[in-house]
């Protein structure tokens, strides 16, 4: 499965996916519409990308975006559910309906972190935030996110990032 940097042009895809992460449970209890209006869940794609932001999208041969994957620092005043410190990019993980199961979400986790260290000015640690009863806090926990906080029924979970991903 092909994996590529996020661009400016995956805005709308970005966004879909943010929406699919919100609606984990696959029980639509978040709109387009809410998302849109919500001012922490608009925190993660307003301007994308600025300095600083990173990402990565999988497709599959033919092109198709199966998922995408994050991250973004955002200042203390205007905090994402899983901000932990200023320079501490929180990230956002989506796989689409009908991809899921097949560890693209892992591939793409895996791309991110690696992105992460191999950058000009490598990223010491990201952060996240991942709600009770979510699946994915097994693919965090492997790839070794530990819990650091709280937040209503949510953990919010650090990686120290590998100086160097093979």
């Amino acid at each position: 499965m092909p994996i590529r940097p996020a661009a400016a042009h995956d805005t709308d895809l970005l966004r879909q996916v943010l929406l699919e992460a919100y609606n984990w449970a696959g029980d639509r209890r978040f709109t387009a519409e809410q998302l849109a209006a919500d001012p922490h869940a608009t925190r993660y794609l307003e301007g994308w990308p600025q300095d600083g932001d990173f990402g990565v999208v999988a497709e599959t041969g033919a092109g198709e975006p199966v998922g995408a994957a994050w991250a973004r620092c955002l200042p203390e005043d205007r905090p994402g559910y899983g901000y932990v410190a200023p320079g501490v990019p929180e990230l956002t993980l989506g796989v689409l309906p009908g991809h899921r199961g097949r560890g693209h979400g892992r591939a793409l986790m895996r791309a991110l972190i690696q992105a992460a260290s191999g950058r000009p000015v490598p990223v010491p640690r990201l952060s996240l935030s991942v709600e009770d009863g979510n699946p994915a806090v097994r693919l965090y926990t492997s790839l070794g996110f530990v819990p650091v906080g709280r937040n209503g029924g949510s953990d919010t979970m650090v990686l120290d990032v590998p100086s160097r991903m093979s």
